[in-house]
Order: C-alpha cells, then sequence, then structure tokens
C-alpha cells in the first residue's frame, strides 16, 4: 500500500462528511439542468420606521422580509389556463348531450350527438394540454398512481381520465344496437357525471393552494367557473352548424350560463376584495388587464345575446365576445395568481386578519389522523384558546403569553 493512500485513509474522517466525488456528477435528466434566469442581487433592506407590532395590516410599511416574496410563483405554462377552458366546456357539454338525449326527444338527437362529440374532443384536447405542461405523458400516468378523494389534483386526474373513457365509449357504442348501444348510454351518463365535477374543479386546485388570491376565492371561484364553462359551451355549440329547434334550447342554455357567469363574477371580486393587496392583481398589472377584458366581452356577449333580433352575424358577435371572455378569465385568475405570490403584504395581510393559511378554526383531526392537542395562537382575533392537555407533546412550546 502507498504512503499517499494511507495517509489518505488517516485522514478520512468518519463523521459523514467526506463525500466521493463521483456522488456529484450529475446523469440523465440531472445533467440537463440549466439556470435560465440567475437571480439578480437584492438591495438590502431599509430603516422601518414603525414599531412592526402596532403596523395595520393595510400600511404601505407594514413589516415584510425584506420585501422579498414569501411564496414561490407557479411555474405554470400558458397550456394550463387553455386546459382549464377546454376542460370546462368538455365538462358542460357532456351534461348538456345526457340531457337532450333524456328528455329532448327525437328532434334534438342531432345536436345531442354533437355535444358528445364536443366532449370528446375536449377531452382529448385537455389530456393532451397537461401532458404539455407535464412535458412527458408518463407523468400524467403517474398521477393515476394513487386515488386520494382528499386531494383536487389526484381527483381531477382521475376525473379527466374517465371522462375521456366514458366519452370514447359513448361515442363508439351509442349508435349499436342491443347490449352494446345500452352500454354506450351508460356510458354517456357517466361522463356527464363526471362532466359537472370537470367543469369546474380546477378552481377547487387552484385554491387548493398557498397562493393568496386562489385561496381568499376558494368558495366563488369554482361556482364562476362552472358558469363560465356552461356560457362557453353553449356559444361554441351556436357557432356550429344547428337548426332553429336547437337554437332555442342552445339559447336558454348559454344565456343561463352568461347570467350566471356575470353573478359569480362579482361575487369573485367581492371575496377577493376583502383583503386589500389580495384583491390588488384583478384591479392592475397585465392579470388586472386581462380580467377586465374578460369583463367587458362576457358583459357585451350577454347584452347582444338578448337583444331582439335573430340574425345570424349578431348571434356569431355574442358567442365570440363570451368565448373570448372566458378564455380571458382564465389567463387573468392565472396572472392575478402569480401576482399575488410575489407580493408579500398578499401573504401578510390575510393571516394577519386571519385569513388564508391560518384558517384551522374546526380542523380537530391532523394530517396523520390524529386530534389536535394544542391551540393554534395564529386564531387570536378574541377567539377563546383552548387549554392543551398536559399529556400532548410540545404543548407547552405551542402556548404563546399574552403582551404586556
Amino acid at each position: 500500500m502507498s504512503d499517499d493512500t494511507l495517509l489518505d485513509r488517516l485522514q478520512r474522517k468518519a463523521d459523514g462528511r467526506n463525500i466521493d466525488p463521483r456522488a456529484g456528477i450529475l446523469e440523465g435528466e440531472g445533467s440537463q439542468q440549466r439556470v435560465k434566469d440567475p437571480e439578480p442581487a437584492r438591495q438590502g433592506a431599509g430603516v422601518l420606521s414603525t414599531v412592526p407590532s402596532r403596523s395595520g395590516p393595510d400600511s404601505a410599511e407594514a413589516p415584510s422580509y425584506y420585501g422579498m416574496p414569501v411564496l414561490k410563483e407557479p411555474l405554470w405554462i400558458w397550456t394550463v389556463p387553455a386546459y382549464f377552458y377546454v376542460g370546462g366546456v368538455a365538462g358542460a357539454a357532456s351534461v348538456l348531450g345526457v340531457a337532450l338525449e333524456s328528455l329532448g326527444g327525437r328532434g334534438l338527437e342531432r345536436l345531442a350527438e354533437r355535444c358528445h362529440s364536443v366532449a370528446l374532443a375536449g377531452d382529448a384536447v385537455s389530456a393532451g394540454l397537461l401532458i404539455h405542461d407535464l412535458g412527458r405523458p408518463s407523468r400524467f400516468l403517474n398521477m393515476l398512481r394513487v386515488f386520494r378523494p382528499t386531494s383536487p389534483m389526484s381527483m381531477g386526474s382521475w376525473v379527466l381520465a374517465g371522462s375521456g373513457a366514458v366519452n370514447t365509449a359513448a361515442f363508439v357504442l351509442r349508435r349499436r344496437p342491443g347490449i352494446l348501444g345500452g352500454l354506450g348510454r351508460v356510458a354517456g351518463r357517466m361522463g356527464a357525471v363526471l362532466g359537472l365535477p370537470l367543469a369546474g374543479y380546477t378552481a377547487v386546485l387552484v385554491s387548493n393552494t398557498a397562493v393568496p388570491l386562489w385561496q381568499q376565492v376558494g368558495r366563488t371561484l369554482p361556482l364562476f367557473f362552472m358558469s363560465s364553462a356552461t356560457a362557453s359551451a353553449g356559444s361554441l355549440l351556436s357557432l356550429l352548424p344547428h337548426t332553429d329547434a336547437e337554437e332555442r334550447v342552445l339559447r336558454r342554455f348559454r344565456v343561463a350560463g352568461k347570467v350566471a357567469e356575470v353573478l359569480t363574477r362579482e361575487a369573485v371580486e367581492l371575496e377577493a376584495r376583502q383583503v386589500v393587496e389580495v384583491g390588488r392583481p384583478l384591479r392592475s398589472g397585465v392579470s388586472g388587464a386581462l380580467w377586465m377584458l374578460s369583463r367587458t366581452c362576457s358583459l357585451a356577449g350577454l347584452v347582444v345575446d338578448v337583444l331582439p333580433g335573430r340574425s345570424r352575424w349578431k348571434q356569431v358577435t355574442a358567442d365570440v365576445l363570451s368565448t373570448v371572455g372566458a378564455v380571458a378569465a382564465r389567463y387573468g385568475i392565472i396572472q392575478a395568481g402569480k401576482a399575488s405570490a410575489r407580493n408579500p403584504q398578499a401573504t401578510f395581510q390575510g393571516q394577519r386578519q386571519g385569513l388564508g393559511a391560518a384558517q384551522v378554526e374546526g380542523n380537530a383531526v391532523a394530517s396523520d389522523g390524529k386530534p389536535l392537542s394544542f391551540p393554534l395562537p395564529v386564531l387570536g382575533q378574541g377567539a377563546a384558546r383552548t387549554a392543551p392537555r398536559p399529556d400532548a407533546p410540545y404543548a407547552r412550546f405551542m402556548e404563546t403569553q399574552p403582551e404586556p
């Protein structure tokens, strides 16, 4: 054995800090990683002129961590809001198709078949858009390895996959005689059942994140997405060739969706304005411009649609305006969420008012299934604190003493 090797062995420590240089070589996917935009140097923090504990939540000088974002900005690309729109149209069209089959009679069979075709095409395009965002088809398949009812992403993946499967079966078998035709009709009804969550689960998905704006509008955004999906599906089907009898049905369907879209949009804005900084992206910047474009186009589409007259150009104008408004709404919501994540005050203001991540009231069970055994001090705001159990681990460390 050479002296160099013996010296290396004597100097080698047994504390686990010596790393084999070969372990640091990137191979496979890791070797393809590149830093696209190096983080710029940040300026030093200025002197805070107010007392942090006494700064109001709406103060411009409210304390933050050197003005740096608390959250990482979502990295979703353009295909995600496009998927939100296409998936919503597919879900609403599937519901309308089954309703026409059950209640419309023979005169509306062609429209019902057209609804199933739109739903099937929407499912296929939605899967393609989602896979494009994920990068590889295998990643979408990996999402189906787990079925977790408490996860909107897991349930959404299964809803999309199931909707595509049953709509394909309905499209292929519904015209067949005998048992096969019966199976096709059953598959179509299953597609309608899955179409309801497909039209609005994407709003539940974004609301289940830490992004302040998406969290804040978690109760009203799903209703807005479903209303907008109804209006979008009715507008898209109206742009396709159809008869006068079909037009009467489509007009009721799309006008109902447009009215609900206007009302639920106001509810979303009202809920977002509860915290000043949280609702700011819907009023300013690129996201505010997209949201205003969506509001203007959707309202104009409704007004043009209900005006007297049945000319083709009027109907096409109303449907195009509604479609632009629906698409702009999805992109506006995504951009507003990204702007909300970049703003540290959007996070802090909600938390200081007992909203956002601090909304744990009523959650008596932790994620591991064990009961919570200590109070969370973020609930403050006059709420009565419950004394921790003596046998609760770490309970005494979670207690906060009242300020003098």
